[in-house]
């Protein structure tokens, strides 16, 4: 550990060094941090503070900074008062974060084990948008939004880790969000502090689910040989007025997840005796989304609108019949509709894809009743291509309370107005 720190306070001095060399070389839009965490691990319902015990989590970090200059003359970046991309790695210690069931008639046939389950360290990969709120000579404040991918160390399994249910997959899905203040005690060097929210799980593509979301104070130190160009900048009105328009736009998705209802009946409702007890195997079922949006861009970073959704789960069937083995004689229909307002955030052909939906049909069956809302939250980050017409492909995660339903590939089609 700590060669890996001084190695990187290396990297820091050496780039500083080499960037010094003047504003006309690209290397001075690029800058470096080094960040460190300590927080905890929250229990996101009475179900999980029955099992989850230690909540001590911490991590540390280094990312590559970026800045679009003023003198790039880039819309967007100056849209969104010069904001600074981040591409990092982290890597977050777990070991403090244990999980053991105790006897409770709750958890039906399952037999507590003899030791503690431990979550296992994760190292992440992600990329980041950081939007300035406030941004002086010597002061900054802004908030954070990231995405990426990350591998655990450990994940669910029935040999050492059978209560570790917040993670159940080696690779794992990120999102981060966090405000941050940072003082700059020179032209180019700061000193930044804030509270970080990230969460990591597998999108329902595996089992368990439950993912582990961490709120951690942070400090880092930043390198951003850009940042008095920053500000100095001043709104200009070299570009071109955006045109407002609307249009329509179709977007097919086709995704996969996994049952809780499998995990539930295999939990709980199955004897130690049984092969499938406790598993860590489970089937994946395909999912199948139509969406129709009308949509109004009414500013260059910016479109809002509502739409139609249309969903195809081939596994209600597989529901019905775990359904009737429980003696539920309920209604089941693979297909469900629902009504979503929708809004999006641009950054050249990247957008940040939110809707929240409202059913106004859907059959699920009774773990359906229990765990899901009339309501569902949707988000993803899209790209679009330009030589194809603004064709779109994207990743979407589809939620109910921010607990994750299936993860899809989403490819759109705009039809202008």
């Amino acid at each position: 550990m700590k060669t890996t720190i001084l190695a990187l306070l290396g990297l820091l001095v050496a780039i500083s060094a080499h960037a010094s060399d003047g504003d006309s070389t690209r290397l001075h839009r690029f800058g470096v941090e080094l960040s460190g965490m300590s927080g905890s691990v929250i229990a996101a319902d009475s179900y999980e503070k029955k099992w989850l015990k230690g909540k001590r989590s911490a991590a540390f970090g280094v990312a590559l900074r970026y800045a679009s200059l003023p003198q790039d003359s880039d819309a967007y970046a100056e849209d969104f008062g010069h904001p600074v991309l981040i591409g990092g790695l982290k890597y977050g210690l777990n070991h403090g974060v244990t999980m053991h069931r105790e006897q409770d008639p709750d958890w039906g046939q399952l037999v507590p084990v003899d030791y503690t389950s431990r979550m296992g360290n994760i190292l992440t990969l992600y990329a980041a948008f950081e939007r300035p709120l406030l941004r002086t000579r010597r002061w900054q404040a802004d908030y954070t939004f990231s995405f990426g991918t990350g591998w655990s160390r450990s994940k669910y399994n029935t040999r050492d880790a059978i209560d570790n249910e917040l993670i159940g997959s080696r690779w794992l899905i990120y999102f981060g969000a966090a405000l941050h203040a940072t003082y700059h005690f020179s032209a180019d060097w700061g000193l930044r502090a804030g509270i970080e929210f990230y969460h990591h799980s597998n999108g329902a593509l595996n089992r368990p689910n439950k993912g582990a979301n961490v709120v951690a104070p942070s400090l880092a130190v930043v390198y951003e040989p850009f940042y008095e160009s920053l500000v100095r900048a001043r709104r200009q009105d070299r570009h071109q007025p955006f045109r407002r328009f609307s249009f329509v736009e179709v977007a097919l998705g086709l995704g996969g997840k996994t049952l809780n209802e499998d995990w539930q009946l295999t939990q709980f409702q199955t004897a130690p005796s049984d092969p499938s007890y406790r598993t860590s195997h489970f089937r994946v079922y395909p999912t199948y989304s139509l969406q129709l949006s009308f949509l109004r861009r009414y500013a260059r970073r910016w479109a809002s609108g509502a739409g139609v959704d249309l969903f195809y789960g081939p596994y209600a069937s597989r529901v019905e019949d775990i359904d009737l083995q429980q003696g539920h004689q309920l209604k089941h229909s693979p297909w469900s509709v629902g009504v979503a307002a929708r809004h999006r955030v641009y950054y050249h052909h990247l957008s940040l894809d939110m809707s929240l939906g409202y059913y106004l049909y859907r059959h699920m069956g009774d773990n359906a009743r229990l765990v899901e809302t009339p309501y569902y939250e949707r988000i993803g980050l899209h790209y679009s291509f330009p030589s194809l017409h603004h064709l779109t492909i994207g990743i979407d995660v589809k939620a109910h309370k921010t607990k994750a339903d299936y993860t899809e590939i989403v490819v759109s089609y705009p039809f202008s107005m």
